[in-house]
């Protein structure tokens, strides 16, 4: 190969090197901001109760949640909150036995006093957002909570959110998810780190800074104006909860995230379901980028509101960058001699330091902040990073949808109540996934495995941590594909899920 198209594609090589370190520059920043403006700076007093209470409706927007509907409603009813303030909306797509068990427990619930009511629609139109915004015109509160089926609030929920809507200024309050089974498995352990960081540090910088940050669809409350007077909820993303706290803030509506309050949830024990969660996030967040960021580069609000929120909204952009690298790095071994870059080595261990180690420091962190055994904990760390590079595939597609001018539909992430170490998931309907896509994350394991071997004759030290990180990270993530894939074949799911 020429001198000139070796220098091509290695230019094409440190270019997306170089792109997808900005991004791990700006995780620097994120904790540069989440110091100044948490650690450093003077605590949140939460305000009194108000006098008198405001009526509140908790919306519980479910579709087939047959394992965990009744539980969701039994934490909803033990909210430290007067009954004759709070409404509770079961807004229930369900087309399986999920309707029947909710049809009987509000009938219980009615008989112990509480105003709850069972919301059915003819259609599914808009999916979540559509049914959200059937509950708002059918409910009378003037703060609206929202909780996902997987989730438990904890009685004084209300009594720690409420208040902060004493400031007028306050249009969403959102809190802190907590992991109901993060110890189940190494893959929930994983997945309760990755979402740590997003809260803590994330969230928490972006709030108290001043940037706009987003309602996470559940465990936060809506002050009912904020909602009308921001356009309502939408359903042409798949992320109507970023989409509406996008648009709120650019209305002018503040929000709050309360980092001490939290709300657990059921984190994903199957990676098929994991991969649809994050497909959907995925895809939804480009689609919001697409729609959201022209507006808000031609709205007055200050650059740095704009800067932040193109990072935030484009973070995703990332699984692309790495799907390109996991073809383009093994090929770079054979043409890095011909093109006689000097700066390639330098490059690559600048791109180390500002992706890979940034991720480590950055969770190694907020573990410390949160856990007082954040030492052991941090063992799992390089695990949480393989598995984020291993699903840049299945992520990088989820962009590309995202992208395109076609509509999706949401996929909910199925929940089986599976909270302890030990239970079994594999017997339950709403399985999903196929163990075929395993093969292409397979495939990219063997082409690392060996571009390792090459690497290593060739004495390219530099190469050598990169190759291993993508190698495991798609080794790890097709064998969790093709297993939990496999225990679908094996009992084909019962009943329909999506």
């Amino acid at each position: 190969m020429s001198h000139f198209l070796a220098s091509a594609f290695m230019g094409v090589y440190l270019f997306l090197i170089v792109l997808l370190s900005l991004y791990g520059i700006h995780r620097y920043w994120i904790l540069y901001l989440y110091f100044r403006y948490y650690k450093w700076a003077k605590p949140y007093r939460l305000p009194a109760l108000p006098n008198p209470l405001p009526p509140v409706t908790i919306q519980l927007p479910i579709y087939n949640e047959r394992y965990v509907v009744e539980r969701l409603m039994d934490a909803v009813v033990r909210l430290d909150y007067p009954k004759d303030l709070l409404e509770i909306q079961l807004l229930d797509d369900s087309t399986d036995d999920t309707l029947q068990i909710v049809k009987d427990k509000v009938d219980r619930l009615r008989g112990q006093g509480f105003d709850i009511v069972h919301l059915r629609r003819h259609r599914r139109t808009g999916f979540k957002a559509g049914a959200l915004a059937m509950g708002l015109s059918h409910s009378r509160g003037r703060f609206l909570a929202i909780f996902d089926a997987d989730f438990l609030p904890p009685p004084d929920f209300l009594q720690k959110t409420i208040p902060c809507f004493t400031d007028s200024r306050i249009g969403m309050v959102q809190t802190r998810w907590g992991h109901l089974n993060e110890n189940y498995s190494l893959l929930t352990w994983i997945q309760s780190i990755f979402l740590d960081g997003h809260f803590l540090l994330e969230h928490t910088a972006r709030n108290r800074s001043g940037a706009f940050f987003n309602f996470n669809g559940t465990a936060g409350v809506w002050r009912r104006e904020a909602i009308e007077s921001s356009g309502g909820w939408q359903h042409d993303t798949l992320t109507e909860d970023l989409d509406l706290s996008y648009r709120a803030q650019m209305k002018g509506w503040r929000f709050l995230f309360l980092p001490d309050v939290i709300c657990p949830a059921e984190l994903p024990v199957d990676i098929n379901a994991f991969k649809t969660q994050q497909n959907r996030w995925t895809m939804g967040a480009i689609q919001t980028a697409k729609k959201m960021l022209p507006r808000i580069w031609r709205s007055p609000v200050r650059l740095k509101v704009k800067i932040e929120a193109t990072f935030h909204l484009t973070a995703c952009v990332g699984y692309i960058l790495m799907a390109a690298l996991s073809l383009l790095l093994p090929l770079s071994l054979f043409f890095r001699k011909q093109s006689h870059w000097p700066l390639t080595g330098f490059l690559e261990g600048f791109a180390l330091a500002a992706t890979t180690l940034s991720v480590f420091i950055f969770y190694a962190i907020c573990q410390r902040d949160l856990y007082p055994n954040w030492k052991s904990r941090l063992k799992n760390l390089p695990m949480m990073i393989s598995v984020g590079v291993g699903m840049c595939l299945s992520n990088a597609r989820a962009v590309l949808q995202g992208l395109s001018s076609r509509r999706f539909e949401f996929r909910r992430t199925p929940k089986y109540s599976v909270t302890v170490r030990g239970a079994s998931w594999k017997q339950k309907i709403y399985r999903g996934g196929n163990p075929l896509a395993a093969w292409v994350e397979i495939a990219f394991a063997l082409y690392f495995l060996a571009a390792f071997n090459i690497a290593y004759s060739l004495k390219l030290w530099a190469s050598l941590p990169f190759i291993a990180l993508f190698g495991f990270g798609y080794g790890y993530v097709a064998f969790l594909t093709a297993m939990h894939g496999l225990a679908s074949w094996q009992k084909p799911a019962l009943l329909p899920t999506e």
